[in-house]
């Protein structure tokens, strides 16, 4: 899938001649912080709710203000994670996209990405979540894909994020199973650390904590 496939056709603009109060009024009816200024089709700039808010005459028009600056943007032809990307960096409501000319081809929603997210990342499937602990130089999603797969268990996501040092890799995978206790042990077998479990595995710990509890007070 391409940017261009996630562009909303409903995001206004906003011209030079605009007022800071229209924008404003743009922005608090769409429910966004932000909106892209154009000049004959091509992007200038995104102009952001707190810059015009600290702006000392909102009535003049935006070209009398210093909106010029911040214009992050993608290509339609890139991959919907480069607008992810650019969204979570610069906390945006809105991604602008251009082509290679710079013509506004329009802009894709936060809302956009969270549904293609879910509706491609396997999130929206039913199945357990499990989360490894895995130092960086030992790391082979290959291995771990294998031992899922003599399990019988379809990883259908996954997810790497490190800690501060970069040492430790955190792997999550998303499965299509629930009934996870086979694959938590042979993993376990095969030297990697669970750090967390969302399934029936968890569940099943937990009653045993309860169980073990409730068995030493019975004791007492």
């Amino acid at each position: 899938m391409l940017i261009e496939q996630l562009i909303s056709p409903v995001i206004p603009t906003l011209q030079p001649t605009d007022t800071g109060s229209r924008a404003l009024y743009l922005m608090e009816e769409n429910h966004l912080m932000q909106l892209p200024l154009l000049v004959e089709e091509k992007y200038l700039a995104l102009v952001q709710e707190n810059e015009l808010l600290d702006w000392h005459t909102p009535e003049s028009p935006l070209s009398g203000g210093d909106f010029l600056k911040y214009k992050p943007a993608v290509f339609a032809s890139g991959h919907p994670y480069e607008a992810l990307r650019i969204a979570h960096l610069y906390d945006l409501d809105i991604v602008p996209v251009v082509d290679r000319s710079n013509t506004y081809l329009g802009a894709i929603t936060r809302n956009s990405l969270l549904r293609f997210i879910t509706e491609n990342g396997g999130l929206a499937n039913p199945g357990g979540i499990i989360v490894l602990e895995i130092p960086r130089l030992d790391y082979s999603l290959t291995d771990v894909a294998r031992i899922c797969e003599n399990e019988r268990v379809v990883i259908t996501s996954t997810q790497l994020g490190t800690d501060l040092d970069g040492e430790m890799f955190y792997l999550t995978l998303k499965t299509d199973r629930t009934d996870l206790g086979g694959v938590v042990n042979s993993l376990e077998r095969h030297g990697y650390r669970i750090k967390e479990v969302f399934g029936e595995q968890g569940h099943t710990e937990d009653m045993l904590e309860r169980y073990k509890n409730l068995m030493s007070y019975i004791n007492v």
